[in-house]
């Protein structure tokens, strides 16, 4: 195992924030400029050879002391101060970041996943549609906190008890439910349970047709508020009664639809994809049916498969969807996802939209914070990744969240705690994967960091993701052209479009010793809208070996300029 990245990331760090690097190159300038200008200045003026031997032996006698000053001292605004040993700088860098401990919300609910009590047991597609749809009624109440569908579904077929799952997600209230469906006959239970005392708080039956679904759903959602005598806003009101699907055919197919890219896979997400064409078939232009094309494409990039030409239909569908409707939240979440790794800005621009109508969608929470790490607005993420941990406590999303927000902090090992979580929960996932392997690295934790990328070049080779686990591997071990085998122009063009990719290739190539190249990776990185700077300039220690070079240093300016001037819409 190379002894390079252990040095750079246990030595070269500790000089960096002590600022003993950056005091050498001042040093040496200004040795370099004085020296020259005694050279001019000191035979005209006819001065002893020994006086110019002297200015070299006072510079020579200073270097070391200059050193000392800087490992001791800091200059800052108010003064020279004596630098703070490590672990208290640490504490207080942690200061601002985010808590394990998350209060619990007075009003707050999980909708457990409705029961699929059908003759054929083949309605689990309706069942999750139902529980999504009252998820979603009451995500709009902002007096209630809902957990998410995607932590909700976690409980799908649990044997725990009402009580452990409250405790589980942080809530106070449980809905549960049933759906009995056959032919086009429907029997609809739910009861509210109080989950501190297993008080029942509301229990009630739904006889009907399919044509009496989306009114149904109303009446549940509605009866929870009374039950839990919260009080709706006009505006709150008006959007639990929107219907965007309205014929129930159509609400069918969309619902299987949704089920389908949930199990993110290229087969699964391609029936999606047919199911909502169909859909569109029978109902004509709709926003939703338009929005779901869009996620379906986007995930199919997600997932790895083909990105410029899926990115191209996803974006096209979803502006579709936003001319039938300019404020549909569902399309401005899409929209935020596509431009996340390439054009962050843009990507802020429309999470802020879709939470302005639905403030508690988690995957715009999610993405809106990845989007402010980017650029170096940590504070601003760390609210964000709270309430994403209040109302998405299980799913993938708050817990990479977390981990990304203590990464781009500079806060390797705290890093590391949250992805290895991430990964125990998500070990098939590409980016659980990835992330956890990227973090050992910084860890120093070799071997165990290359075994789960050789893993993943066994079970998903052609992925981006294994791809670049594999470049990271062969740059810690100095294997050049193993390296530049894996630059396929697929893999760089897919990397050219977002900035974490670029990042990392650059972070890869200075490993390698490659400069140029890794100063082409690195603006490309900028580039996509990593403005970062206290990351960029300080915190990466991969960066450190070309953070002497002019192009760097010309980059670095453009980086703390955005990062400086970056104003929060």
């Amino acid at each position: 195992m190379p002894d390079k990245p252990n040095n750079f990331i246990q030595f070269w760090t500790e000089l960096k924030r002590r600022k003993v690097v950056r005091v050498i190159i001042v040093y040496a300038a200004a040795a370099f400029v004085i020296l020259e200008a005694v050279d001019i200045i000191f035979p005209r003026l006819e001065f002893p050879d020994w006086t110019v031997t002297f200015v070299i032996v006072l510079l020579a006698i200073g270097f070391p002391f200059a050193i000392i000053f800087s490992w001791i001292f800091d200059i800052t605004p108010k003064g020279i101060k004596k630098t703070k040993p490590i672990e208290l700088a640490k504490e207080q860098k942690e200061d601002y970041l985010l808590s394990d401990k998350i209060s619990r919300f007075e009003n707050s609910i999980a909708v457990l996943p409705f029961q699929d009590m059908s003759p054929q047991k083949d309605q689990e597609y309706f069942c999750d549609g139902m529980t999504e749809e009252i998820i979603t009624d009451l995500s709009y109440i902002n007096d209630l906190l809902v957990i998410s569908r995607n932590s909700a579904m976690t409980f799908k077929g649990t044997k725990k008890k009402t009580k452990e799952i409250a405790r589980e997600v942080n809530v106070q209230y449980v809905l549960e439910g049933s759906v009995r469906k056959a032919g086009n006959n429907l029997r609809i239970t739910a009861q509210l349970i109080d989950a501190i005392t297993d008080a029942h708080l509301w229990a009630e039956k739904y006889n009907g047709t399919l044509d009496d679904v989306f009114d149904i759903q109303e009446k549940v959602s509605r009866s929870i508020v009374d039950a839990l005598e919260l009080r709706l806003s006009p505006e709150e009101g008006k959007k639990m009664s929107e219907q965007p699907i309205k014929n129930v055919p159509a609400y069918e197919l969309y619902l299987k639809a949704n089920a389908e890219i949930f199990k993110f896979t290229e087969e699964a997400i391609n029936r999606a994809i047919r199911y909502l064409r169909n859909a569109l078939d029978i109902l004509g232009d709709n926003a939703l049916l338009y929005s779901g094309l869009a996620f379906a494409y986007f995930q199919l990039v997600n997932i790895g498969a083909k990105h410029e030409e899926y990115l191209v239909k996803a974006e096209a569908y979803v502006k579709k969807a936003l001319t039938m409707d300019p404020k549909f939240p569902k399309a401005h979440v899409v929209l935020g996802w596509i431009y996340c790794l390439g054009e962050p800005l843009k990507s802020i621009f429309h999470l802020k939209k879709a939470l302005a109508v639905s403030p508690d969608d988690s995957n715009a929470i999610a993405v809106l914070a990845v989007d402010y790490m980017a650029v170096g607005k940590i504070s601003a993420a760390v609210p964000l990744s709270e309430r994403l941990i209040q109302i998405d406590p299980l799913d993938f999303p708050p817990n990479y969240v977390k981990g990304a927000l203590h990464f781009y902090s500079g806060q390797f090992d705290k890093a590391l705690k949250a992805w290895h979580r991430l990964y125990e929960i998500y070990p098939e996932s590409a980016y659980s994967r990835f992330s956890y392997a990227l973090i050992l690295t910084y860890n120093n934790q070799y071997d165990e960091a290359f075994s789960i990328i050789d893993q993943s070049a066994k079970t998903d080779p052609d992925s981006v993701l294994t791809k670049l686990g594999l470049m990271l591997k062969y740059g810690l071990r100095d294997e050049k052209e193993k390296a530049f085998q894996e630059m396929t122009p697929d893999f760089q063009k897919t990397c050219q479009h977002d900035y974490s990719f670029s990042h990392h290739l650059a972070g890869i190539f200075t490993l390698l010793g490659e400069k140029k190249e890794a100063l082409n990776w690195l603006e490309s990185a900028v580039n996509c809208g990593l403005f970062n700077y206290p990351f960029l300039n300080e915190h990466d220690p991969f960066l450190e070996n070309i953070r002497g070079e002019k192009r760097f240093i010309k980059i670095d300016k453009r980086v703390k300029y955005e990062w400086e001037n970056f104003e929060l819409l």
